[in-house]
């Protein structure tokens, strides 16, 4: 049976990672990359398209689980009628190959354990041809290879079955068996094989002294710290990009269609995720974000992709996998991501703010950054007034999205800021001061609906979006604004369900040009707290940011989206936007302003 999503756990490398189940089971994994295809893909069919189970012969769910300190590495424990054992999984960073490591210790009694692994390539396509060599047992179809092997060997009996390998042993108190699994090409010679145990050690020497480094020592400081391991987990040590979330394709809504791959870095991340590493005390990772964006952006600005591959790649072709029967019958599951060739005019503004922050945090100046930020604000300037796909990637109609205009506006002030601030710099201030004050009165004229004491959508829309709770905090208007003040009370009042927010109406005729429903978005929600912090309510953020923690799964974790209805979690998981926004939230509610933010004149 599939598990709800809240019921798994991340492991990973800092260049993939894999979902474990309470039951033991690793339902998602790609190798050797976050957008490799799956040689696990249970999470989004069946059992058939692989999944490696390690749990007590017959059992069912852990009997609990928690993270090792301030790390990613995951121990599940199972009490049993004859005894007590614990499973440690986690994923060494790697030198060359990726390693799964599972080590199973006995805590009492004697306690027969059971491991099932059905490896199958290409997101549960292909089944590879599984042999046995020197002690291990190696799987290889096309340009995949995985070894498996076992300490000690002799322990453990091992037999295959049905296309997929079965392995029994028992343990007794302070008995250990390891195991682990090694990918690398197959036209390559077999790979160094990585002691388990030294792999553990040096794995939690990592994690702690990584998370040593949060300077953040305010009262929501355990799901800050949790939080920040989760984004350093989802990001692409190679290149520093940062991943959306490790997973594709699970539902927005139970059954229904809204099914993203999102294994990809979003320029639209950049400016949170620089603010909230840079005052968590994080500035190598929030450099090597910054470094990782120049790079992606570089080139003809008319260009400028709203999402890269890890390593800047453009091509992202999506399709879709029709033998995977999707999250709990939810179809299509879909590989790759059309959305990459929208035309969303407010990531123009992002990459500029990001850039604007990233100067006055005190990041060294890259010679062409300045350069860059010209080029795209030359064409914006020319192309502001166009309508856009927006933030929310709609595959309807294009439409003049009120915060995609309010994004123009950021990108002209910080670059009469940056003008102003650093005479070094070359431009023209009174250009982008003159486009800054346009987009500000159209925005106002156009974009504000006066009867209701909101701003709406889209020009011309009665809709409302909670990208419009934004506004204070990138500047636009002051906080004590009326029209502020009036949107944050519209958007809670009518985009609320179960007291968190959705990101649009999904009523009828929706805007995106999709059928069927969606959670609620818990970033948006995350902006809610801000929004009415910023605007005075302080108590009302703050218990609203304490109900948001407390739909953190049992080891801290947040997908994209909630259901309040049926208390469950929906979308990719984990979701770094909702980290990042649980982040900056607890950083400016614990006194402790998030960089930048607010920002802007």
């Amino acid at each position: 049976m599939t598990q709800r999503i809240e019921d798994y756990a991340l492991i990973g490398d800092l260049q993939t990672a894999a979902l474990v189940g309470k039951d033991g089971s690793i339902d998602w994994l790609c190798l050797p990359r976050f957008d490799s295809a799956a040689c696990f893909a249970a999470l989004l069919g069946d059992e058939e398209n692989g999944h490696w189970r390690m749990a007590p012969a017959g059992a069912g769910a852990c009997s609990r689980r928690s993270y090792r300190g301030n790390s990613l590495i995951l121990d599940s424990v199972w009490e049993t009628r004859s005894g007590k054992v614990k499973v440690t999984d986690f994923m060494p960073q790697r030198d060359k190959a990726p390693d799964v490591v599972r080590i199973v210790e006995g805590l009492s009694g004697e306690v027969t354990m059971r491991s099932t692994l059905r490896l199958r390539f290409d997101y549960g396509n292909i089944v590879p041809w599984m042999r046995r060599t020197t002690g291990h047992r190696v799987a290889v179809a096309g340009p995949d290879a995985v070894w498996l092997r076992c300490d000690p060997v002799d322990r453990v009996k091992s037999w295959g079955q049905q296309y997929t390998t079965f392995s029994s042993f028992t343990v007794a108190k302070g008995e250990k068996v390891a195991f682990v699994l090694t990918w690398h090409p197959s036209h390559e010679p077999q790979p160094a094989f990585t002691d388990p145990y030294e792999g553990l050690e040096h794995s939690l020497q990592d994690w702690e002294d990584w998370a040593a480094l949060c300077c953040y020592e305010g009262p929501y400081r355990e799901a800050v710290v949790r939080s920040l391991i989760t984004l350093k987990a989802l990001t692409y040590a190679p290149t520093g990009g940062i991943v959306a979330s490790p997973t594709t394709s699970l539902p927005e809504e139970i059954g229904g269609v809204r099914n993203w791959d999102y294994r990809y870095c979003w320029l639209r991340d950049a400016t949170l995720t620089l603010g909230a590493l840079v005052a968590a005390g994080y500035i190598d990772e929030a450099a090597a974000w910054r470094d990782w964006l120049l790079r992606a952006v570089a080139g003809d600005p008319a260009d400028l992709q709203i999402m890269y591959g890890l390593a800047g790649e453009r091509r992202l072709p999506e399709t879709e996998l029709p033998w995977l029967s999707g999250y709990e019958g939810s179809k299509p599951v879909r590989i790759g991501n059309a959305a990459v060739k929208q035309l969303q005019l407010d990531v123009y503004g992002e990459v500029i703010d990001t850039l604007h922050l990233a100067r006055a945090w005190g990041m060294r100046a890259k010679p062409h950054a300045w350069n860059l930020q010209l080029s795209l604000l030359g064409f914006l300037e020319s192309n502001w007034r166009e309508p856009d796909e927006g933030l929310w990637e709609v595959r309807g109609p294009r439409r003049h999205f009120v915060h995609s205009k309010v994004m123009a506006w950021v990108a002209a002030d910080r670059a009469v800021h940056a003008l102003e601030d650093d005479p070094a710099l070359r431009g023209d201030a009174d250009r982008w001061r003159a486009m800054r004050d346009e987009v500000h009165r159209e925005v106002c004229e156009k974009g504000y609906d006066p009867e209701r004491n909101t701003f709406t959508q889209y020009y011309g829309s009665k809709e409302l979006d909670a990208a419009t709770l934004l506004i204070p905090r990138v500047g636009f208007l002051p906080p004590d604004d009326p029209r502020v003040v009036g949107t944050v009370d519209a958007v809670q009042a009518e985009l609320g369900r179960g007291g968190f927010i959705r990101r649009y109406s999904t009523d009828g005729l929706t805007v995106d040009g999709l059928p069927g429903d969606e959670g609620t978005f818990l970033a948006c929600s995350f902006w809610l707290v801000d929004a009415l912090r910023l605007t005075g309510r302080a108590k009302e953020a703050r218990e609203l940011f304490e109900r948001l923690l407390t739909l953190r799964n049992d080891v801290g974790l947040l997908s994209e989206e909630y259901d309040p209805s049926t208390g469950r979690q929906l979308g990719n998981f984990p979701q770094a936007f909702s980290h990042i926004g649980l982040v900056g939230s607890a950083l400016a509610l614990g006194g402790e302003e998030a960089a930048g933010w607010p920002h802007g004149s």
